[in-house]
């Protein structure tokens, strides 16, 4: 569960750092280049949420919502890739801010279940960290 919170927050760092090289994109003229890096950067992070997803679930016994949060996320971040390959701005933009919003209330999510399961089993907290 440790490593999907990780990529969770990975993924939600990646998202808002997009924010900012679409903004650098506007205003530098090389800012693009940092703008779709960062995409594809995004969408290999998403993929590696995507996994740990799997992992918490299937050895774990864990819930498989996760995985279907994280199937989500890397179709609507595989979209975004396409829109914004394509100058969708009208598809890319809203899609973004979607992205980040959806992304952070996940993040918030997991850390509320992640703090709740330690208060509930300290032991396996305790086993983990080792």
């Amino acid at each position: 569960m440790r490593f999907l919170h990780i990529t969770v927050a990975l993924q939600t760092a990646a998202i808002f750092v997009q924010s900012i090289t679409a903004g650098l994109m506007m205003t530098l003229p090389h800012g693009h280049v940092l703008h779709s890096a960062g995409s594809y950067t995004l969408w290999v992070v998403t993929v590696a949420h995507l996994v740990a997803a799997v992992l918490a679930w299937r050895p774990g016994g864990g819930s498989v919502r996760p995985v279907w949060f994280a199937a989500g996320f890397l179709a609507l971040i595989t979209a975004q890739v396409y829109a914004g390959v394509f100058h969708l701005t009208a598809l890319h933009v809203p899609l973004a801010a979607a992205l980040l919003v959806g992304s952070v209330l996940y993040l918030l999510r997991i850390r509320s279940s992640l703090r709740h399961s330690s208060r509930r089993h300290p032991e396996r907290v305790a086993a983990a960290s080792r």
